[in-house]
């Protein structure tokens, strides 16, 4: 059992962080269609730029596990408040949807906010773990 959640932790790490990266990507190579988006919910399009570096910077921190708590508590805020600006309307069953997935990615993102990276992370180099 030891042996699986010292890949767990790893594994999940990467899962539950790809999606971050990848979105990060993604409003590049949509950007004026992303910065519409946000405009669109009054969010300053200036924003997009820095959204994106903390997207892929953030998600891959938690990847490698390097600073795991912080960029996790960084995103489970970010996500979260992603979900209360673009995906409340509960009128629509997609919004609600993605309402619903963004908590849960929160709450996946607190649990390593409360356990940290685990074993094979950056954070534990050199600690002998």
């Amino acid at each position: 059992m030891e042996q699986i959640e010292k890949l767990a932790m790893p594994t999940g790490r990467a899962l539950i962080a790809i999606m971050f990266v990848l979105s990060g990507f993604g409003k590049i190579f949509a950007y004026a269609g992303t910065q519409g988006y946000m405009e669109a919910f009054g969010v300053p399009g200036f924003l997009l730029t820095p959204t994106i570096l903390f997207e892929i910077g953030a998600g891959l921190a938690i990847i490698i596990g390097w600073q795991t708590r912080l960029a996790a508590l960084g995103l489970a805020g970010f996500t979260l408040l992603t979900a209360i600006i673009f995906h409340m309307d509960f009128g629509d069953q997609i919004q609600s949807i993605i309402f619903m997935k963004n908590i849960s990615i929160t709450g996946g993102l607190l649990f390593l906010v409360a356990m940290g990276g685990g074993v094979y992370a950056l954070d534990n180099h050199g600690k002998g773990a």
